[in-house]
């Protein structure tokens, strides 16, 4: 019993996880934050990326609102790091693999639930309206396209 609890001590010691911070916003405060672009985005023009909680490029939680327009088409990526997405307006059209397949899309209305595991490739796109999404996962994130020349910050 008391080697245990020495071996834990150490352990023990340690400081906890960080924790999240005390946070609430309402819809209209969270409209009026810029977007911040960063980690975990698409590079995808159409795209435009709202952190609102956390750096995505630390480790530790954050939250992004994706607020993308309308005919979008973001081509296979993955991230590290696991990611849930909630589709809070609009209809996202969203699919799984090394390349994009409009096939493979899966059309998620308001209030869909989706995973973006760590490393597993995805894409997305949108129709005649624009799609808000909102990305929760723990940093530190990127964004690796599957065949770099569909990177879109990387295009002249």
């Amino acid at each position: 019993m008391l080697a245990t609890v020495m071996l834990l001590g150490p352990a023990a010691a340690q400081s906890p996880a960080p924790l999240l911070p005390n946070y609430a916003k309402t819809p209209t405060e969270l409209e009026a934050i810029a977007p911040t672009g960063g980690a975990g985005g698409s590079g995808n023009t159409k795209v435009q990326v709202v952190t609102i909680l956390g750096d995505p490029s630390k480790p530790g939680p954050y939250s992004q609102i994706l607020k993308v327009a309308p005919h979008a088409k973001i081509a296979a990526h993955h991230h590290a790091g696991d990611r849930v997405g909630t589709v809070l307006q609009g209809t996202w059209m969203f699919g799984y693999g090394s390349s994009f397949a409009e096939k493979a899309l899966r059309t998620l209305p308001v209030g869909s639930v989706y995973t973006e595991p760590s490393g597993a490739a995805h894409f997305a796109m949108t129709a005649d309206e624009a799609v808000t999404v909102l990305i929760t996962g723990a940093g530190p994130t990127d964004t690796v396209y599957e065949n770099p020349a569909d990177d879109p910050t990387k295009k002249p």
